[in-house]
């Protein structure tokens, strides 16, 4: 099959540069591994909001209005996806695999997992950073009696109830199910390597992503250190919790390394409540009980790896050296040399403002060098 624009995901990323691609009226194409789009949104967990605002999370050329809230909903962020790929008449292709993209000549050669070649001038990747779990392995892991699962199969706390729950890895995803969890009755509990960077959600009652955004504005000499002063008046010393502070401001870790800071919406109040307890890193795992590095050994019911994902490009892009930075994530969202012709939206980790504000920042340049050249 010829195309001229193959776009690959049909998540945020995906709707947003063929939202963006259609109202410039360039041709394209939209494949879809799952049967819907924005798959990912649909699945996660009941109780999610997005930590951005909704004047930072919008895609191109379609703003939240008035009657959304700050921090807008799972679901109803869901039915703002659907309806964006209505306004645009965005049909991707659903159930189409990609398992390979290589250099054919002056073209992409891609080909799908059954089979399914697409033959195209430019291809746009818009897989996510969310693509593949990643499942830390452990000594005895394998004799734990009880279930180990990863926290992309979390819905909502109810299964939970009157259970010890381990959730290894506080990252937003950890700090979140903690609380869910709490509400549903459970006991959880968190282990981790090291320190983290906490941040409240609103900071003096404006979003802390806002003034992160003003912050970034100013050079980080004079940035990290204010970041580092609100963190410490608005969170404090969270080390009788058995959360060390880190040495790293929460701006330079989003900036040097791509994590996010958690952003907490209640889970500091439990931890001072005694409500959900921190635990260090795992040692091993027994039948029923895990041991910790200090030690301390606990019996649980439950464990939930919120231990992140993998973005898994060099999967389908076996000739990548030089496209991928140290994180194994493409080190941009165009591509140049060898790589011309092929563009990524929805990696950038490390800006200040979200993943879906730099979707949609990046939706137009992309869509002005597929313009220039198609």
């Amino acid at each position: 099959m010829d195309v001229t624009t193959l776009i690959i995901g049909a998540g945020p990323a995906g709707l947003a540069i063929g939202g963006t691609l259609r109202q410039r009226n360039l041709p394209f194409h939209m494949v879809e591994k799952s049967r819907e789009i924005g798959h990912s949104w649909r699945h996660h967990y009941d109780r999610l909001h997005l930590h951005t605002t909704k004047e930072e999370s919008h895609l191109p050329g379609a703003v939240f209005t008035n009657n959304y809230p700050r921090y807008i909903p799972r679901a109803q962020y869901v039915a703002y996806l659907d309806q964006y790929a209505h306004h645009f008449d965005l049909n991707p292709e659903l159930g189409v695999e990609i398992s390979s993209i290589k250099r054919q000549g002056e073209r992409w050669l891609v080909t799908a997992a059954g089979g399914k070649q697409y033959n195209c001038q430019q291809v746009v990747v818009a897989t996510g950073f969310n693509r593949q779990p990643v499942i830390p392995q452990w000594p005895g892991m394998d004799r734990f009696q009880n279930p180990i699962t990863h926290s992309r199969h979390y819905q909502n706390g109810a299964p939970f109830k009157g259970q010890n729950v381990l959730l290894v890895g506080m990252g937003n995803t950890g700090a979140e199910l903690a609380i869910d969890l709490h509400e549903h009755g459970a006991r959880p509990f968190i282990s981790i390597r090291g320190p983290v960077n906490i941040v409240p959600r609103d900071i003096f009652g404006q979003p802390t992503a806002r003034t992160a955004l003003l912050l970034s504005k100013l050079p980080a000499r004079i940035s990290d250190p204010i970041g580092t002063l609100l963190r410490t008046v608005t969170v404090g010393d969270l080390n009788r919790y058995g959360i060390p502070t880190p040495d790293m401001p929460p701006a330079a870790q989003l900036r040097e390394l791509g994590q996010t800071p958690v952003i907490d919406v209640g889970t500091i109040k439990l931890l001072k409540q005694g409500a959900v307890k921190v635990l260090p890193a795992i040692q091993e795992f027994g039948e029923s009980s895990v041991t910790f590095v200090n030690n301390e050994t606990y019996p649980f019911d439950q464990v939930i790896l919120a231990t992140g994902y993998r973005s898994a490009v060099a999967d389908f892009i076996p000739d990548h050296d030089g496209l991928l930075n140290e994180h194994g994530h493409p080190s941009g969202p165009i591509g140049t040399g060898r790589f011309a012709g092929l563009y990524f939206i929805g990696f950038d980790g490390y800006a200040i403002g979200g993943v879906l504000r730099s979707i949609r920042l990046e939706a137009p340049v992309i869509a002005d060098q597929i313009a220039v050249s198609s």
